[in-house]
């Protein structure tokens, strides 16, 4: 008796579901580490190096104290290196160990609404895990958090089937030169090379974006870098807050109900989110039409729904924003003084914005002029979120992207259409925010949202202002002064000539012709500071 088409089909099924099973998240990037990216040998290097200094550079300041870092790049052999990162922070607790550097997704930062250099808890196990695909070795961290305890020396891998660590080795050693702090030892396929994508301009770049930070480098010909601190100022100290009612999706607010420990549904807005007190909670559950008094967990999807839409209709107001921490203006500009040799400085630093009920700040600098700064070439942009530098995906970043619609041409510098401006100039951005909405994770470019990049536009126009402001007063009026200049080396040959075609004397013609030129240098000074009005016409 032949089999019935359905009966196929179920065993078809059977096999399938036969081959189905779970798969750990260090599985998924084990086969997509260009998603961290790791997605070249030059790339590698300074991920790994980033990724472990902003590590060392959160733990430092919520300790409250000035880092001290020290990176080092040794060849290892053809194509692979030792990454070291070295910091005098908190260090880290014995059991936590394993967990921190050899466990993707396992960090302190992810359900924290303030400001801080690392978001998923990826970062620094991305790159054991890198380092552990490539060359089979394992990772070595050396920690201890005080000088009354042992240091603590732990060899790891990361079992990838379970995404759980796997300890090689684990004892106590001598650390003497440290009271407290975190050495981390990576050895991993990679390749050294200097300019703008390098390992070496990410630590340059670091130094400008952290004025606080003495970071010592030596690259892998041995050369040593040291970039001292301007400032004994550590950045001012970032409070958590709640998440915003108007950020949050339906599905979350759902969630949160589920999972909530609050009685009611007035308590449960008051109590889970920032800026909603209990008058604010009886506005938006009356225009959703349900019971302040109803049980969170007992809520039905429909009047989730029914308060998901009324929040959006409650005038609240925008969240705290002492959950973030700028770099400022003035430091900003000290930073970049200390790193990029110009002869005018000028900086912005815009007041916190919001998107989606997400704290953000703008700030914007520029470097102009001076004889290292090429006057043809397309101006330098230095990106930065939360600090951190971002010397990748430059043209997929709302930054650039901002960058090109605002009008150059206005502020003094020269503008293709569809181009980065040309000029003598460095400019450098830096977005500020508790969650910074990245193009992927590996945290190389900012998605293009429009409240942000309005932000964006409006902070490189009033920087650009101040440049104009300088280059109207300073660079034209020097141009001005150069051509008068030339103007008088030439009036003795004018003079001569003009000697032979009206045989007057020469030295009467060169004191007519110079009464001439000094009589019309302020209305040439004038044009050139673009003033207009009648004086300077006259």
């Amino acid at each position: 008796m032949p089999k019935k088409q359905g009966d196929e089909n179920k065993i078809i099924a059977e096999e399938l579901a036969k081959s189905q099973r779970e798969i750990s998240v260090s599985q998924f990037f084990e086969r997509n580490r260009h998603l961290l990216g790791f997605d070249s040998p030059i790339k590698a290097l300074a991920t790994a190096v980033k990724e472990m200094v902003d590590n060392s550079l959160d733990a430092c300041e919520e300790m409250n104290i000035l880092p001290e870092i020290i990176v080092q790049i040794k060849e290892a052999g053809e194509g692979r290196y030792v990454v070291s990162v070295e910091d005098n922070g908190p260090g880290i607790v014995k059991e936590q160990i394993p967990r921190v550097f050899a466990k993707l997704l396992y960090g302190s930062k992810f359900h924290r609404f303030k400001q801080g250099r690392g978001q998923q808890g990826i970062g620094v196990s991305a790159s054991v895990l890198y380092g552990q695909l490539t060359t089979g070795k394992a990772s070595k961290i050396t920690s201890r958090i005080s000088p009354k305890k042992p240091t603590h020396y732990y060899e790891l891998h990361i079992d990838i089937t379970k995404n759980e660590p796997e300890i090689l080795l684990d004892k106590e050693i001598e650390w003497t030169n440290k009271d407290h702090g975190t050495k981390v030892e990576i050895e991993m396929e990679g390749k050294y090379q200097k300019g703008r994508l390098s390992v070496d301009e990410y630590v340059k770049q670091t130094a400008i974006s952290n004025p606080h930070l003495n970071i010592t480098y030596i690259n892998p010909l041995k050369e040593k870098l040291h970039f001292k601190r301007v400032t004994d100022q550590l950045p001012k100290e970032t409070k958590e807050i709640k998440p915003h009612p108007y950020g949050i999706e339906l599905g979350v607010l759902i969630r949160m109900m589920k999972n909530t420990d609050s009685r009611n549904l007035r308590s449960f807005l008051s109590n889970e989110f920032s800026r909603v007190s209990s008058g604010v909670s009886d506005e938006i559950l009356t225009k959703a039409g349900v019971s302040p008094e109803m049980k969170p967990k007992d809520i039905t999807h429909q009047d989730a729904d029914k308060i998901f839409k009324a929040i959006q209709q409650v005038k609240i107001m925008s969240p705290p924003t002492d959950c973030l921490s700028p770099i400022g203006e003035e430091l900003l500009i000290k930073g970049l003084k200390k790193e990029v040799e110009a002869e005018f400085y000028t900086g912005v630093s815009r007041s916190p914005a919001v998107y989606r009920g997400t704290p953000f700040q703008v700030e914007v600098a520029i470097a102009y002029g001076g004889k290292n700064m090429p006057q043809d070439e397309l101006v330098r942009v230095i990106r930065f979120a939360n600090k951190v530098p971002l010397i990748y995906q430059q043209s997929a970043c709302a930054i650039t992207k901002s960058i090109l619609g605002t009008d150059w041409k206005n502020y003094g510098l020269q503008q293709s259409k569809g181009a980065l401006p040309t000029g003598s100039a460095v400019l450098v951005v830096h977005i500020a925010s508790v969650w910074v909405p990245f193009t992927s994770e590996s945290k190389e470019a900012i998605a293009s949202y429009p409240d942000i990049t309005k932000e964006m536009k409006l902070a490189l126009q009033e920087c650009g202002r101040k440049l104009n402001a300088y280059i109207r007063k300073n660079v034209r009026a020097k141009e001005a002064k150069e051509r008068v200049s030339l103007f008088e080396k030439y009036i003795p040959e004018v003079a001569d000539a003009l000697a032979d075609l009206t045989g007057e004397k020469k030295p009467e013609l060169i004191a007519k012709l110079q009464k001439i030129l000094k009589k019309g240098l302020p209305a040439l000074m004038a044009e050139a500071n673009g003033e207009t009005d009648g004086k300077a016409k006259e």
